[in-house]
């Protein structure tokens, strides 16, 4: 029979045990070095498995991302997640380009005005209007009071979107 447990070098040993004294620590990390020096304390992975109350595939593959990437394998590796489509800087355009003059013949943007117009300004390959509306909602970094809403501002007017309690600093001719 192959044996479960693992042979720590002494440098590591101690980095653990450094680490578990500190009590500062990430469930997960706990676990995981916990599992760790168990394992090189001649545990087997099922008496582990039992008193971390995880699986014995889980102590299973705590083990060989120990012995495949050293105490790299504390940390989750990163994950891929889904790509950003609208960084930062596209949102800023968005942002400036429904704070700018509405096109002719329109009395203000609408998200669908805007979702297209970005799309024709190459902010972005694709924008739906819901997707405008929930970047403009996270875009209320500047907010004006009520009663900017009733004084001109340099001969300009204030107004806000429906719904929402705090005001955009957006200026309507």
């Amino acid at each position: 029979m192959q044996k479960e447990h693992i042979k720590l070098s002494q440098a590591d040993q101690d980095f653990l045990m450094t680490l578990i004294a500190k009590g500062q620590l990430p469930a997960r990390i706990f676990r995981r070095a916990t599992a760790l020096l168990e394992l090189n304390r001649g545990k087997t992975l099922g008496a582990v498995s039992e008193t971390l109350q995880v699986s014995y595939q889980t102590v299973a593959q705590w083990r060989d991302n120990y012995q495949a990437r050293g105490l790299q394998a504390l940390q989750d590796q990163p994950r891929t997640g889904r790509p950003v489509l609208i960084d930062g800087k596209q949102r800023a355009q968005l942002t400036a380009l429904a704070c700018s003059t509405p096109p002719a013949g329109r009395a203000r943007w609408t998200l669908r005005l805007l979702a297209d117009k970005a799309i024709e300004l190459g902010f972005c390959q694709s924008l739906s209007h819901t997707r405008a509306r929930s970047i403009l909602k996270k875009k209320q970094t500047a907010t004006a009071s009520e009663e900017d809403l009733v004084h001109r501002l340099y001969g300009l007017h204030l107004h806000r979107a429906h719904g929402t309690d705090s005001l955009p600093v957006c200026f309507a001719t």
